[in-house]
């Protein structure tokens, strides 16, 4: 699907398809915005060419899960990065790659799928008057993606310190086997925000002069893009590592456990070897063993072994084993 915004020299705002393509071309100082939705690869790639979209950059848009980037060409600044379509309370997600070409009086984006950003800012570009301003309004798209992924993960922190008060309080494996679900998860999301992160840095770091040069505040809206960056690939590495440490405090109680039982074991254990000697070796039958005719023999062994007994028990009780 093609749909476009228009601008025109004179002030009107229209919306169409391919039609204003065309026109906006014959303008020279109109303003379009190109959204490209679940285009097939092929159609997609003409449709880039015939708008002096750079091969390399098609290229990189087209690729198969390609890392978020961005990168300067001639007649446009890229913007690659990964858009959400689904994310839910366990933090299982979908997301889809989204690129935003940023050029002197046009932005193209292209997504196979409904983005949220690319949706809501098609609804208030003309309200806030941002088709003036590409790369702006390329930062302001992302930004609102980003915002998607924070409110989402912002949801997430409420149910993770009801696992840590679970775990502190009566820690068992169910709650055990869903922190390394969470965490293998947040390892993901970690990986795409410090992506992201490193990308607006890169852009701060150098921002294109076609940027620059529009009518818009860019320096401040990607710097704004960058402390939402900054704060959710935080906020995800913090959680990253309060799955990690309940998971640890896990299998040190867990093992605190175990040395207790086996603590107890080995008590019970040194207890009883000295007596299972002493019965084993009243249990030969031979007939040479003078305490075998012994009329009171049996009372002095059970004596002498509740001796014993009681003198490893009463070590083990002062000791605190």
């Amino acid at each position: 699907m093609i749909r476009t915004q228009l601008l025109t020299s004179n002030g009107e705002w229209l919306t169409g398809g391919e039609e204003l393509i065309t026109r906006w071309r014959e303008e020279a100082s109109g303003f379009i915005w190109i959204d490209l939705e679940g285009e097939r690869p092929a159609d997609e790639k003409i449709i880039l060419q015939s708008l002096d979209c750079h091969q390399l950059a098609i290229e990189d848009v087209q690729r198969y899960r390609h890392p978020p980037k961005t990168e300067t060409f001639d007649n446009y600044t890229l913007i690659l990065y990964r858009g959400l379509s689904e994310f839910k309370k366990d933090l299982t997600f979908k997301q889809m790659t989204i690129a935003l070409f940023a050029g002197d009086r046009c932005l193209i984006s292209c997504h196979q799928r409904p983005s949220r950003g690319v949706s809501y800012f098609w609804e208030h570009a003309q309200q806030e008057n941002l088709l003036v301003s590409p790369g702006l309004l390329a930062s302001r798209i992302m930004r609102f993606s980003v915002g998607c992924y924070l409110d989402s993960i912002l949801e997430f922190e409420p149910f993770l310190n009801e696992m840590e008060d679970s775990m502190q309080e009566k820690p068992n494996d169910e709650t055990m086997r869903e922190l390394i679900a969470y965490k293998s998860r947040l390892r993901k999301l970690k990986r795409i925000f410090s992506y992201h992160e490193r990308l607006v840095t890169n852009l701060l770091k150098d921002i294109p002069q076609r940027l620059i040069d529009e009518d818009g505040d860019i320096e401040h809206g990607l710097q704004d893009l960058f402390e939402r960056c900054e704060r959710l690939n935080s906020l995800c590495t913090m959680y990253f590592e309060i799955c990690g440490d309940l998971i640890n405090g896990y299998l040190s109680i867990s093992s605190h456990q175990l040395n207790n039982t086996m603590k107890v074991l080995t008590i019970i254990t040194a207890i009883f070897v000295p007596l299972t000697f002493i019965v084993g070796i009243y249990g030969m039958n031979f007939d040479n063993m003078p305490e075998l005719h012994w009329h009171y023999g049996y009372y002095y062994i059970l004596g002498l072994m509740l001796v014993i007994a009681s003198l490893f028990g009463g070590i083990a009780y002062k000791k605190w084993w």
